[in-house]
């Protein structure tokens, strides 16, 4: 688990801490769901709860994995990454993305810095030959995180009403006034 940023830490704990944040808020919105509530989709997306989680993992691992250390990961099927397959379930997408977080924080880590660099993939919506930092893919992930989280706010309130706050209420307790 990433350090929490404090005096002492610095920049990649930082990052490494917000992306935490974003993740757990995707973790929290999944929180007591059955499967079948899991994968329902009662907005009018056909996005769910347990779908987003398995979608930020494989672009988390895409991201590291694949783009920054250079690993052939083969395509990322953007639209079937929004669904469960046969076969997968949320406890098992939660426990696939623990691993892969912490796959991604050993492999930061072992960067000699954040303005290491590597090629992105070919996409229409990339300039040819472009290429971008170990910085810039985390706060590429915090902001996909960030935006998937929100998402599945959304769709856990749909469901049975519980929002966000409750949820962090349920994980740590009561705010103070």
């Amino acid at each position: 688990m990433p350090t929490l940023v404090n005096a002492e830490t610095d920049e990649r704990d930082a990052l490494f801490s917000f992306l935490e944040a974003q993740r757990g808020g995707l973790r929290r919105a999944a929180l007591g769901l059955t499967e079948e509530q899991a994968a329902a989709t009662p907005s009018a997306s056909a996005l769910s709860v347990a779908g987003l989680i398995k979608h930020v993992a494989l672009c988390e691992r895409h991201w590291i994995s694949g783009v920054l250390l250079g690993r052939d990961l083969g395509e990322l099927d953007h639209a079937e990454s929004f669904r469960l397959g046969e076969g997968e379930t949320l406890a098992g997408w939660l426990k696939e993305y623990e691993e892969i977080a912490a796959e991604t924080e050993e492999a930061v880590r072992g960067l000699p810095d954040l303005e290491h660099d590597a090629p992105l993939p070919v996409a229409p919506w990339f300039p040819p030959g472009a290429r971008r930092s170990a910085r810039w893919v985390l706060l590429h992930l915090i902001e996909e995180t960030a935006r998937h989280a929100g998402h599945a706010d959304v769709i856990r309130e749909s469901l049975d009403g519980r929002t966000a706050f409750e949820l962090v209420a349920a994980v740590f307790g009561p705010l103070e006034d």
